[in-house]
């Protein structure tokens, strides 16, 4: 039986486990990363949390309510962070949540809210808990809670871009302005990336869907050249700024000013004016090359 319930999604994963499994064996990483679950799991459920599942080096738990799970998350962070032999191990977890509706169901959870929970999770970095605003618009300043905006993410499914905040885990965070004070919606300006390829004009804004670059047909953008891979780049908004993906095989080359840099399967951020170079560095007659320049209107 299914039964819908709004509930605080939160996703934990361990930050270098790849690493950890290439110098300590399959047997004793597995052992280490058992060990962080469980200790992940214990701070979870003092905050009244249940694990739903572990996936690989993942756990995935429920709270009642935002607070819960505000809280479980900083502790997860300082858990590991004082424990001797994490840190010697080099262990680091990251943490993304969301409070939403979600189909609860006798031993899993469905639904859009999960969804949101996980791509907070994919967003954050290493040492970082990822949330979205709305998860700590409500929470009071006497529950200790900081947090400070760091833009919109794009979310599956969802129509506009969700604001998204890092939630402050750090002992010293007396620089970080409380809840209410951060999480503002601003509309004022509307930033906008203007793409030129050839006698072609792009523009893109946070709104957009992600603009695509590739050799095959369907992509924003087509570009038919031997140095080109099928599904070469992508251009999105994330976290306040216009990224630049590769994912090609000989890589994609950004030149701002005098700089050219190689991107090559890593993101780039997109900033002021320049050209991009698809798989090959830039050259006098270059058919692959798309001029840049981002502003505000």
């Amino acid at each position: 039986m299914s039964a819908s319930s709004s509930l605080t999604i939160l996703f934990a994963d361990v930050s270098g486990s790849t690493k950890l499994f290439e110098t300590r064996g399959n047997i004793e990483a597995r052992g280490i990363i058992a060990a962080v679950l469980d200790a992940l799991h214990e701070v979870a459920r003092r905050h009244g949390g249940r694990l739903v599942k572990t996936i690989g080096d993942e756990i995935m738990c429920t709270f009642p309510g935002a607070i819960q799970g505000l809280l479980a998350s900083t502790d997860m962070q300082r858990r590991i962070k004082s424990d001797l032999a994490f840190v010697q191990d080099n262990i680091g977890i990251r943490v993304g949540l969301h409070h939403g509706e979600a189909l609860v169901e006798e031993s899993d959870i469905f639904g859009d809210a999960v969804n949101v929970a996980a791509r907070m999770a994919a967003l954050a970095k290493r040492d970082q808990i990822v949330a979205t605003a709305s998860t700590a618009l409500n929470i009071t300043n006497a529950a200790g809670v900081r947090v400070r905006s760091v833009g919109t993410a794009r979310v599956a499914g969802k129509l506009l871009p969700i604001e998204i905040v890092d939630v402050m885990w750090q002992e010293d965070v007396s620089h970080v302005t409380t809840v209410q004070r951060i999480v503002q919606f601003s509309q004022n300006q509307r930033v906008v990336l203007t793409l030129r390829h050839l006698d072609r004009e792009f523009q893109i804004d946070e709104l957009s869907d992600p603009f695509t670059l590739g050799r095959e047909e369907g992509h924003s953008l087509t570009i038919e050249s031997d140095w080109v891979s099928r599904d070469h780049a992508m251009i999105e908004w994330k976290k306040g700024h216009f990224i630049l993906s590769d994912r090609s095989t000989n890589g994609t080359w950004v030149k701002i000013g005098t700089e050219e840099l190689l991107v090559h399967r890593d993101a780039f951020h997109l900033r002021r004016s320049g050209t991009i170079s698809l798989g090959q560095a830039h050259a006098a007659e270059n058919s692959q090359l798309l001029h840049f320049e981002c502003g505000s209107v």
